[in-house]
């Protein structure tokens, strides 16, 4: 159903790493947080194709060879939109050091969109979000030894 009950949403999003392994941050316009550049998924497409799409259309970014990281959902992935939509997200977190182009901020999502150091990540995160990325930091060292980042 649509309308105003919650629906169930599916999406994805990218933890995009630069050469120095510092994580790319998009500062939202709806909220006054930074988040990972990602979103819903439109018709037809793979989770994957959304995760690409979304950071070009967010940040002007062309992702390559995306891995998965983790599937989310549950609980504590409800929404309530500024608009009073709600929604039980589904979102699939890709990783990706391989990318080209320069950032250039959609302004009509977001305000900024910056690399920060791991050590240095915003305390204004979204809880989902410093949730994904809490478990990217502990699961870091892992990642970097099997040569997945």
């Amino acid at each position: 159903m649509i309308g105003t009950r919650p629906v169930i949403m599916c999406g994805a999003n990218v933890i995009l790493l630069n050469e120095q392994h510092q994580i790319l941050l998009h500062h939202r316009v709806d909220r006054d947080w930074w988040g990972l550049p990602g979103g819903a998924m439109e018709l037809g497409e793979s989770l994957e194709q959304t995760a690409c799409r979304e950071v070009l259309e967010e940040v002007g970014l062309h992702c390559r060879n995306l891995k998965l990281f983790n599937i989310y959902s549950g609980e504590e992935l409800y929404y309530k939109y500024p608009d009073g939509n709600e929604v039980y997200n589904v979102t699939a977190t890709y990783l990706c050091k391989e990318y080209s182009g320069q950032i250039v901020v959609d302004l009509s999502e977001g305000r900024d969109a910056k690399f920060f150091s791991l050590e240095d990540i915003p305390a204004n995160l979204s809880s989902t979000i410093k949730g994904i990325i809490e478990e990217f930091l502990s699961r870091y060292n892992e990642l970097k030894s099997q040569g997945i980042i």
